[in-house]
């Protein structure tokens, strides 16, 4: 920009038509002005749209113009001369991504005011979903690349979320966090809901028994792979008809067939890691059409359970090495890889990936986790993601119209 030019902040507000942007620009290019920046929002119909420019004529003369040009179009227009230009665009460090049912202003002032006292400054806010879940964006520039910088805003974030009955969860902003290629889920309680091992043992009779191990399990207070066997050695003698039985009852989390149709179209290998039975999980994810199985194998003999498991029990560790090796085969650095599960036997998956999302989850994995979703809609895990509703909305329409017409 040559010294004798002007710098010149032209903002339009109104409600949104077709035509407003055009006869602004109309109006900008017969004053021969340069672009410096542009930037536009609608909410509920009401355009806000804003171009910084710089102006080689009188400014007053192009504010006049600019007044009577956008009068035409029914829409109010502020101009400063002499506005702050920035040379380059900045870009955020991180995206907080606001999630509520719904997000009250208190809520979203109290997150503001987190951020303002950590000297975290907002770029910028857009809405990304409106179902099931109110879903809100803020690119933000952190002060510091100090590792400790992004600790106090995580952990500032996380004392807010609880207060205030939100989810919110803090990445890095750009390739970091638009480079995810592989994610792997837990099953139970995470991709379906309950545990299945509970629902063979009401048919054996011992629920009760099951779920209270199950829950300890859950808790951290009893090793795994020692639950799994007590567990599994209630069921000794049960028909193996009983699994197929099971595999039919299973019910899906609430948006788990949206997240996985629509990280297969992004690209995403899809995997599981459970400390289930395979004989229940492999049909369903035939179902799904996922690219990964791992998980416990349950011994039959002659028709019935044994009350054993066959081979190596996948238990925490085992799911972090799964998601490594999963991760090997694909060709995918652990930097690009999301885990997501509820139970303290996810702890070492979470902390292996690149992400990791606890979903409805028990405290011990709350706290290791990048992220933790409260709301018990699956589809939140693209929110965090950075994936719209509209975007899912849009693609499922397309999706459509492609099986309708045939491409010849």
């Amino acid at each position: 920009m040559s010294t004798s030019e002007t710098t010149v902040l032209v903002t339009v507000t109104g409600p949104d038509k077709p035509g407003v942007t055009s006869v602004l620009l109309a109006a900008l290019s017969n004053n021969g002005v340069s672009l410096l920046d542009v930037e536009q929002v609608v909410i509920r119909g009401r355009l806000t749209l804003g171009v910084l420019v710089s102006c080689p004529s009188d400014p007053e003369e192009l504010q006049d113009q600019l007044e009577d040009a956008m009068a035409t179009v029914g829409m109010d227009v502020e101009v400063e001369i002499g506005a702050n230009s920035v040379t380059g665009a900045k870009l955020s460090t991180h995206a907080v991504v606001v999630l509520g049912s719904p997000v009250t202003a208190r809520a979203f002032s109290t997150i503001s005011r987190k951020l303002a006292e950590q000297g975290v400054n907002i770029d910028s806010i857009r809405g990304i979903a409106d179902y099931p879940v109110t879903g809100l964006e803020l690119m933000v520039t952190v002060p510091s690349d100090d590792p400790i910088a992004e600790t106090r805003l995580r952990t500032g974030l996380a004392e807010v979320a609880v207060k205030e009955s939100v989810d919110i969860a803090a990445e890095r902003a750009g390739l970091a966090r638009r480079s995810k290629r592989l994610i792997v889920f837990d099953v139970d309680s995470t991709l379906i809901q309950g545990e299945v091992i509970e629902m063979l043992a009401a048919h054996a009779g011992v629920e009760e028994e099951v779920r209270q191990v199950t829950e300890a399990a859950m808790r951290g207070e009893i090793d795994f792979a020692e639950s799994l066997r007590q567990r599994v050695a209630t069921l000794a003698g049960l028909d193996a008809s009983v699994i197929d039985e099971v595999a039919e009852q299973i019910e899906l989390t609430p948006g788990a067939r949206t997240t996985i149709r629509t990280l297969r179209r992004l690209g995403f290998r899809c995997g599981v890691v459970s400390g289930g039975f395979r004989q229940v999980i492999e049909p369903l994810a035939h179902e799904l059409e996922l690219d990964f199985v791992q998980a416990n194998t349950l011994e039959v003999v002659n028709g019935k359970l044994t009350g054993k498991v066959v081979g190596e029990i996948v238990d925490r560790a085992a799911k972090a090495v799964a998601l490594r090796r999963f991760a090997a085969e694909t060709g995918v650095a652990m930097e690009q890889t999301v885990a997501v599960g509820d139970g303290a036997n996810d702890i070492d998956m979470l902390n292996a990936a690149g992400l990791g999302i606890a979903f409805q989850a028990k405290p011990a994995l709350r706290e290791v986790a990048d992220a933790a979703l409260s709301h018990p809609y699956l589809d939140a895990v693209l929110f965090i993601l950075g994936v719209t509703r509209d975007e899912v909305e849009a693609a499922d329409a397309l999706d459509g119209i492609r099986r309708r017409v045939p491409l010849g």
